[in-house]
């Protein structure tokens, strides 16, 4: 099934806006059987090459918004680390599943763990750039509710080089996410400009999120698809709860 660049038109209040920069795109194929128990209720794995696909995502995030309010300069910009699963419900639509996201604005982890029940972690987080591309790092603080796991990425960039292609689009091209809040599957979808992506190659990985989010040995082998991406600014409205029969 194709994916479109371009996002449907939000509708509904819009509850938050932020920029993603920089980021680093990278994912392995699994077994949909794997991913299956891993999703909320009422949400199948998402396919494509009879694979489903697990993300390992790096970058910036900025500018972040509650509502109609302007930017939350206490919370600063900071690098997030996310671990993603992609899901389909039973209208059609194709969403995220965050298994964690890393972050080391604590006000932003209680915010996003509170207002939306996302996995946020509290960690140290920072990235830089190098000659051909990007750095990114992480490690959990060492509180009762984390490992202290570790996450270090570094990757090349072909920036004279575009890629848009039929898994790129279903791997970024993603119009929303799923969560579980209280007892409930909800469904909150998103709109951006159209990804810029290029090609990469990773030059350097050392992960033990995968493994902490429920998915062992992952990252242990060549990811199967590396992109990188200058950045877009993306909005969220409220969405609604995902129908379960």
């Amino acid at each position: 099934m194709d994916h479109s660049r371009v996002a449907p038109a939000l509708t509904g209040r819009i509850v938050a806006a932020q920029e993603w920069r920089n980021v680093a795109f990278v994912h392995w194929r699994v077994d949909p059987a794997v991913v299956a128990p891993l999703l909320p209720p009422g949400i199948a794995p998402d396919v494509e090459g009879g694979s489903s696909w697990v993300g390992l995502i790096a970058f910036e995030l900025g500018d972040a918004r509650i509502g109609p309010f302007p930017p939350l300069h206490r919370l600063g910009s900071f690098t997030e680390v996310n671990v993603r699963l992609y899901g389909v419900d039973r209208d059609g639509r194709r969403g995220v599943v965050f298994r964690s996201l890393e972050a080391s604005s604590l006000p932003a982890v209680l915010a996003a763990r509170a207002l939306f029940s996302l996995p946020y972690v509290w960690a140290r987080t920072a990235q830089r750039p190098h000659a051909d591309g990007w750095e990114y790092a992480s490690r959990r603080v060492a509180v009762p509710s984390a490992s202290g796991a570790r996450f270090r990425l570094a990757v090349d960039v072909d920036s004279d080089t575009t890629v848009d292609d039929e898994l790129s689009r279903f791997l970024t091209a993603r119009w929303g996410l799923y969560q579980s809040r209280f007892g409930r599957t909800r469904w909150l979808p998103n709109t951006h400009e159209p990804w810029i992506l290029h090609p990469a190659r990773v030059t350097g990985l050392y992960d033990e999120l995968c493994a902490a989010a429920g998915l062992p040995g992952v990252s242990d082998r060549p990811p199967d698809s590396v992109l990188f991406s200058p950045g877009v600014t993306a909005s969220f409205a409220r969405g609604g709860i995902v129908r379960r029969s």
